[in-house]
């Protein structure tokens, strides 16, 4: 029996999200394994806070997540390490990453987890919480398998400098794309041309006319947009689509703390222009894991892939890190350090 330091959701949240809407709590695991269960006990390192989350914390209907259910820990991405295993894939000492409790320790079911094992530690373990975790094969999947980008093409990217978007942006700079992100101050924006490598790129808050501003930015009009913030932002890049542009819908981190959703209304654009959009769920990508791997670690290793990553130390801490993503508070990937292995 060991002490287990947990995040508890306290009760459904509308509105935007607040510390107080979660609990840092003491609890008692038992850290055994039954003979035959398929479980494995984890204690966990890092976790990921990413913007899907705050739908969890929803009543949700007809969704493609669960919504977390109060009075319990709230689950998320997160790298942890195998302590006992009645699973066969997976030993002790096993440093693994996939869906796992804001607790010290977890114990889950590897399928039900997405529990993948962890095989290069030649770089840093965080990672896994985002360029090589679920962030990294959203950006991959959505930029080459939904989007179908060739050299010279046009992309913008919203929200930018976030876990996602960083990538996307450097993918495309990589194929040969002429790639502008938007973020939300002017700290992000200059990362955005001095570190991701963007072209160009501007701060949305700053902009009276959006309209305008892309105009200003794609003369020539959009090929690829990669939204992941929906809301007026999206609508405008629908007039400055190109003929026969793509559209990834990977997230609408504008309208989550919404009561009411805003409404589209440019759509007919995408008759007039013929543009195929087309929205995704990166755990129907999974299967591409290994291939993303084994064309990503080359690159980090090599030195022409960036990753930002905005580390919160300690669990306590948590609940403010995953409510800051909803201010724009953090610079990069948002990460919590639950243990030092």
């Amino acid at each position: 029996m060991m002490n287990n330091k947990q995040i508890i959701l306290k009760h459904y949240v509308e509105g935007y999200p607040k510390e107080s809407d979660m609990e840092f709590k003491n609890n008692n695991i038992k850290l055994n394994v039954q003979e035959g269960s398929n479980v494995v006990v984890l204690m966990n390192l890092y976790l990921s806070c990413d913007p899907y989350m705050r739908s969890r914390m929803k009543n949700l209907e007809d969704s493609y997540v669960e919504s977390f259910t109060p009075g319990y820990p709230i689950t998320g991405c997160g790298v942890a390490k195998v302590l006992k295993s009645g699973d066969s894939n997976f030993q002790e000492g096993d440093l693994v990453w996939g869906m796992i409790g804001w607790e010290e320790y977890s114990i889950v079911t590897p399928t039900q987890s997405y529990l993948f094992k962890i095989h290069d530690k030649n770089v840093p373990l965080s990672y896994y919480t985002g360029i090589l975790g679920m962030p990294g094969i959203t950006a991959y999947v959505g930029f080459y398998e939904v989007c179908s980008p060739k050299k010279g093409e046009t992309v913008f990217v919203s929200a930018a400098s976030g876990a996602v978007g960083q990538l996307v942006g450097q993918f495309a700079k990589m194929l040969g794309c002429y790639v502008i992100g938007s973020a939300g101050t002017k700290q992000k924006v200059d990362m955005l041309k001095s570190k991701f490598g963007f072209d160009e790129a501007f701060n949305y808050k700053e902009e009276q006319d959006l309209d305008a501003a892309l105009k200003r930015y794609f003369s020539d009009g959009i090929d690829i947009y990669f939204d992941n913030v929906g809301g007026k932002m999206f609508d405008a890049v629908l007039l400055n689509m190109k003929l026969h542009g793509r559209i990834a819908m990977c997230g609408m981190i504008s309208q989550y703390n919404l009561k009411k959703t805003e409404g589209v209304h440019n759509l007919l654009c995408l008759i007039a222009k013929r543009i195929c959009m087309k929205g995704f769920i990166v755990s129907d990508h999974f299967h591409l894991y290994p291939k993303y791997i084994e064309m990503i670690i080359p690159q980090i290793k090599g030195g022409n892939m960036v990753y930002v990553e905005d580390i919160a130390e300690g669990l306590e801490n948590a609940p403010k890190a995953l409510v800051g993503l909803f201010y724009g508070r953090n610079v990069g990937k948002q990460v919590v350090m639950v243990s030092r292995e």
